[in-house]
């Protein structure tokens, strides 16, 4: 060990006191200093722990001719009960129990201070009288807390650093008040700052916190914070937290590179946020969860989202408002959710979003006043039943669809525009409401209002221009509509006023537009529709007429190959429906059956033909008006955002209108590894259509069993929609020879001698891997045989009619090898 001496210098004026003296220890110059006297200590090691009790001056050499190291076995190396000036020391600790440098008292001056300890803490400030001015100070503690305020104690930090602690960078618990200015922290394995517990408090200026294993910073339990100017980035959890009434302001501060939330809030926390910037966060941008927890953000910029969730979350009852904020290059802006949830936003910009910029939902409202909306896939969407708001004064730019409504919701829309959709303006479905008044859409490559049947909304003093599709779309029994106006562009057109008020088609190419509801006078007639359809029982008639005989159509489901027992299922659902119609005829009361069916099986086992079928057999039933089908799947009905899906669900419906939504492959709609996948908005879409409509479409879902079974669990009201499961079994080698048989037949070609039999071998030695196709196999068979038997005869000069038609075992195609 080395040690050096001590020089007291005294200050003191008493002539029996020595203006000077030399000590081998610093324990001994510390028994004769008193206040004002200086101790300058020569370098070296001091294995003591030392005591100040007076206001005196401990520094190490001013020369820089080599370091002071305090460094004592165990116990606190350096106590501080007055108002002392330390300068220029190296303090260690290696005490688990204890702090390297505790200050118990008084207003000491500590400048230039290193502290690499392995200590309870690096620096502790404890007490109400600890009021310490701490200047340009490192503090290195693997092993514990950085620095801790507690115990009512307080003080300033001034361009101090500290790194690499195993807990807390800076704790403040019990009261603790410090301030912090132009400070560092980093690389601690807990949270950067935390300040804990009521009446805990601490205001930071312009100081950094980062490379955090842990939050940046930690407000709770009642504590308040306030960081102005300070910077706060690559942490490993969230940037910042609030929990349990914590209070924290953030002026001019810059949060970014944060892998989960960058500020959290929860159980009645308040957060106020001004100049502020919010930037690549994994989660959400503004986390805000419970009553009573509130966000009141100006002048705040959140951008550049590095995951894909919401930048700003509100829900179970928080509360959060933004003024003159900038919200930009995120997958989507704000979600409010839960019952008492809100949020107000006023001029602010939501823009470069790549899903819903404004989504509300389960009773949550939203307020939005004078905000620009750019480049988005949804404008705003209310979802649901409760949810709903006001937006005043907005623009919509550049989006898919402007403002979507469904399922309830019931929003108010004042002097609103929409630019440039990609779709509709304003779309309302599924039993979706809202008023909106002097809105404006223009330049849509889609409707501009679009409003599904079912839906109760109010249009007063609307306005639509140069709508590709046209201004108005509404159902026979349609919304509210009050002196709204159009320029008659777009096939489909509907918005002229009419005398007092009304409102009548503009072009014959019109669907069907309710006419207002006037109190001056009665409305115009509705223009009629573009595809008529049965209004009364006689046209029913008429229109199962003009289909086949179910008689007919039954034949030729008999007619194909196998499928006995799905022939069986559908014969059985046709004989409850043909005796339910007719027990109707007689007065008397139908079972209910539910006409949706699931048909389940291998790729080829005939599943789209039954499905075409069976909506023949309905229409001539007179149960589907016309018995078409559609065939959908996943990528039919899933868009690139939120907004898309459901609108695109939505036409495919329509489309299949008055026959058979056939969705292949429907397990698709529902990966397991779904996350955030749309396709489930699909589904949910679908459902409640289903509801709503029971009488329009039949829909019938298909794809192979287990998926499908899988698939009826997604949604609780998946199953219930559907009467039965129609499994479709693999054809065997028989049935597959069979199918080839009509091909030839079909197509004038013969089976030769023993081609029969061989066909029959080959299908039995097939592999019937995850790619044989069943009904398709048996088709691409006959297709190798008929080219094989073209090569062949393609070399006689003059071939007889056996030799073009007959097929030989030669034609058959080779047996895949075996992977």
């Amino acid at each position: 060990m080395v040690q050096g001496t001590v020089q007291v210098t005294h200050g003191g004026s008493s002539r029996w006191r020595r203006r000077s003296g030399e000590y081998p220890t610093l324990t001994a110059a510390l028994a004769v200093a008193g206040d004002g006297d200086v101790l300058s200590i020569a370098p070296g090691t001091y294995r003591e722990n030392l005591v100040l009790h007076h206001a005196v001056t401990l520094r190490g050499p001013e020369d820089g001719s080599g370091s002071v190291r305090i460094a004592p076995l165990d116990g606190v190396a350096l106590t501080l009960r007055a108002s002392a000036v330390v300068q220029d020391l190296h303090l260690e600790g290696q005490d688990r129990a204890a702090p390297a440098l505790l200050v118990e008292d008084g207003s000491p001056e500590l400048t230039d201070l290193r502290v690499s300890t392995h200590s309870a803490a690096g620096i502790e400030v404890r007490g109400p009288g600890a009021r310490p001015l701490v200047r340009r100070c490192t503090v290195e503690n693997p092993a514990g807390v950085g620095i801790a305020v507690l115990d009512g104690g307080g003080g300033v930090f001034e361009e101090c650093e500290v790194v690499a602690s195993g807990q807390t960078g800076f704790s403040v618990r019990g009261g603790g008040r410090p301030r912090l200015e132009r400070c560092r922290i980093h690389h601690s394995t807990g949270a950067g700052i935390a300040v804990t517990g009521e009446g805990s408090g601490l205001e930071a200026l312009g100081c950094e916190v980062y490379e955090v294993r842990g939050a940046g910073v930690q407000i709770a339990a009642r504590a308040a914070a306030r960081l102005t100017d300070c910077a706060v980035h690559r942490t490993t959890a969230d940037g910042v937290t609030l929990d349990t009434d914590a209070v924290l302001t953030l002026a001019g501060c810059d949060i970014h590179d944060i892998p989960e939330n960058a500020v959290d809030l929860r159980s009645r926390s308040v957060l106020t946020l001004s100049r502020t910037s919010v930037r690549r966060f994994g989660r959400n941008g503004l986390s805000v969860w419970d009553p009573g927890t509130r966000v009141d953000a100006e002048s705040c910029e959140i951008h550049d989202s590095t995951g894909d969730y919401p930048a700003v979350w509100v829900s179970d009852g928080a509360t959060a408002s933004l003024d003159s904020c900038r919200v930009h290059d995120v997958p989507d802006a704000l979600f409010v959710l839960d019952r008492g949830s809100a949020v107000e936003v006023t001029d602010s910009d939501l823009s470069q979003v790549r899903n819903t910029a404004v989504s509300v939902s389960d009773g949550a409202t939203a307020r939005l006043d004078d905000c620009r909306i750019r480049e988005a896939g949804t404008g705003a969407w209310f979802r649901d039943h409760g949810s709903g708001g006001t937006l005043a004064g907005c623009t919509i730019d550049a989006v898919q669809t402007g403002v979507i409504v469904t399922k309830g919701a019931d929003p108010a829309l004042e002097q609103c525009t929409v630019t440039s959709p990609a779709e509709a303006g304003f779309y309302v479905s599924a039993g979706g409401r809202g008023t909106f008044t002097a809105c404006r859409v223009t330049d849509s490559s889609g409707f501009g209002f679009h409003v599904l049947d079912g839906c109760r909304t109010t249009l007063t003093r609307c306005h639509t221009e140069r709508c590709a599709r046209g201004g108005y779309e509404f159902p026979e029994d349609g919304p509210v509509v009050e002196e709204c106006t159009g320029d008659g562009s777009g096939p489909r057109q509907a918005a002229q006023p009419a005398p007092g008020g009304g409102f009548t088609g503009a072009q014959s190419g019109v669907r069907t537009v309710t006419a207002a509801r006037s109190p001056v006078a009665q409305p115009a007639p509705a223009a009629r529709a573009s595809v008529p359809r049965p209004a009364d029982p006689a046209d029913a008639g008429a229109a199962a007429a003009a289909a086949r005989e179910s008689g007919a159509v039954l034949g030729q489901l008999d007619g194909l190959v196998g499928l006995d027992s799905v022939k069986r299922e559908v014969r059985a659902l046709t004989d409850m429906i043909e005796v339910g119609r007719r027990r109707q005829q007689a007065g008397l009361k139908a079972a209910s059956v539910r006409r949706h069916l699931v048909f389940t099986g291998s790729p080829g086992t005939g599943k789209t033909t039954v499905a075409r079928l069976y909506g023949e057999i309905l229409a001539s039933l007179g149960v589907l008006e016309r018995g078409h089908l559609v065939e959908v799947s996943r990528v039919d009905l899933v868009g690139e955002h939120i907004g898309s899906t459901a609108i695109r669900t939505q036409e495919a419906f329509e489309r299949a209108r008055g026959g058979v939504l056939f969705i292949d492959e429907a397990y698709a709609l529902a990966p397991e590894d779904s996350g955030r996948d749309f396709g489930r908005e699909a589904i949910d879409t679908l459902v409640k259509l289903m509801e709503d409509h029971r009488d329009a479409v039949v829909v019938i879902v298909a794809g192979y069993t287990a998926e499908m079974e899988r698939f009826l669990t997604v949604n609780p009201g998946v199953a219930s929609r559907f009467s039965r499961t129609i499994a479709f079994g693999d054809y065997g080698p028989g049935e597959l020879l069979r199918i080839v048989e009509q091909q030839a037949e079909e197509h004038e070609y013969r089976l030769g001698e023993g081609t029969a039999e061989a066909l029959l071998t080959y299908f039995t030695e097939l592999p019937k891997g995850p790619g044989f196709g069943n009904g398709r196999t048996a088709r691409q068979t006959f297709e190798s045989m008929v080219e094989r038997h073209a090569g062949r005869v393609a070399q006689l000069s003059e071939p007889s009619t056996d030799e073009l038609t007959l097929l030989f075992p030669a034609d058959l195609p080779t047996l895949p090898t075996p992977c």
